[in-house]
């Protein structure tokens, strides 16, 4: 019997109605040229738990959750019963709510580096916040980062997109992940100019493999940034409470001076934060950072439900234990059919590339080929995990995997 394979005719369908009125029909990393055009859903409907419908009405087990911020499932009962509830009270008023308040006292004594936190609504903002902090308490310029990062869609940060000119971005200087040596240099030729170093815990790259700390790198970045009165900013927005609820650094055994959270907050809910030490107080008050539904009571509520459900059911251990098992399963089924596989990253937040090619072709055909079999796997993104995957998830998203590696082998050989 042929084997009965997902189609998306509603959403192409809906994509060209999309194009006549929204530029691009669906903007950003939503994209579907950023997938495999064709072979993807491109507009969901529901979900619970690990998995969601799309609008032909295909399920999929997810390993994107929203490209992050589902961490502890769809629909999940708790947080959206917090936020529902505090919704019928109102939620954007002219004034924070005590649900702000108690937002920063719980973040602020759960993050081992944080004396202080204020609230935004997406990691753009709550980044270049940070740099801002960084610049106003040293009175310097320059911001440092890695070659390959991604910190938002600001302007200084974006170098090379459309609408953007070199003054946006001339005191952001970039250097190679992992190269201590080339980062102090870099510091060293702009000696009492140097504001910032904005890195995230572990780099995660588009179109690229994950590449984890070497040995002593952060504990150099950090002393770096003792010696010169720079300040270090971690870039949490991605894998913040996935590998630790203090915060990632803590899961590399680091200390940064302020970070940004965003994504898994409040599970869904749209909020983030920014927390940092307490000698970066008066600048953080000092920086107008401010917008109408930053103080947003409902999602204040969400986080705070997220946050208490994460710690009281150890989701961060499950999420590593069905990530690791993910991560072993692709490579032996990809080995089983003799392919060349590099699955990388923390296991909570994995990623996976065809070790033998640059151009994604075999990538592309796995994804698409898992798509149209119920598993979303992106082809050139890191996956995520979420509290809701259990054992019988990994075991047929593996069972997917395995039916997708026999065609790449077919079609591209080892």
């Amino acid at each position: 019997m042929p084997e009965k394979l997902n189609t998306f005719d509603k959403s192409m369908a809906l994509f060209r109605r999309a194009a006549a009125s929204i530029p691009g029909g669906i903007p950003g990393h939503f994209s579907p040229a950023l997938t495999v055009p064709g072979s993807f859903p491109y507009y969901a409907v529901r979900g619970q738990g690990c998995r969601y419908w799309d609008a032909d009405g295909n399920q999929f087990i997810d390993f994107m959750c929203g490209y992050g911020p589902i961490i502890l499932g769809y629909h999940h009962a708790k947080v959206d019963e917090a936020a529902r509830r505090q919704r019928e009270q109102g939620s954007v008023f002219n004034h924070p709510t005590a649900l702000t308040v108690e937002l920063a006292e719980r973040l602020v004594s759960m993050v081992p580096i944080a004396d202080w936190a204020t609230f935004a609504r997406n990691g753009s903002d709550v980044c270049t916040y940070l740099v801002l902090v960084a610049r106003q308490h040293t009175q310097r310029r320059k911001i440092l980062m890695a070659k390959g990062a991604y910190h938002g869609t600001h302007a200084w940060c974006i170098h090379g997109i459309a609408g953007l000119i070199p003054e946006d971005y001339e005191h952001v200087l970039r250097f190679t992940w992992n190269d201590l040596d080339e980062l102090a240099s870099l510091v060293q030729k702009n000696a009492g100019d140097v504001a910032g170093i904005i890195l995230t815990p572990y780099h995660h790259p588009a179109f690229g493999d994950s590449v984890l700390p070497a040995p002593g790198f952060m504990q150099g970045v950090r002393e770096l940034c003792d010696r010169h009165g720079i300040v270090f900013i971690m870039d949490d927005v991605r894998a913040g409470f996935r590998l630790d609820l203090g915060g990632s650094n803590e899961y590399f055994g680091f200390k940064p001076d302020a970070i940004a959270f965003c994504k898994a907050l409040a599970n869904g809910h749209v909020i983030s934060a920014a927390v940092g030490r307490e000698e970066l107080k008066k600048a953080a008050s000092q920086v107008f950072f401010t917008g109408s539904y930053y103080n947003s009571a409902a999602e204040m509520a969400a986080a705070l439900a997220c946050l208490e459900e994460l710690e009281q059911t150890r989701a961060v251990p499950h999420m590593l234990e069905m990530g690791a098992m993910l991560q072993q399963g692709l490579r032996d089924r990809a080995a089983k059919h003799g392919l060349q596989v590099t699955v990388s990253g923390p296991p909570s937040i994995p990623a996976m590339t065809f070790s033998n090619e640059k151009n994604f072709l075999r990538m592309q055909r796995f994804s698409a080929e898992a798509a149209r079999r119920g598993v979303f796997f992106h082809p050139h993104h890191n996956w995520f995990l979420c509290a809701a995957h259990q054992e019988n998830d990994i075991r047929e998203a593996l069972e997917v995997a395995d039916r997708c590696f026999a065609i790449v082998k077919a079609e591209f050989g080892s």
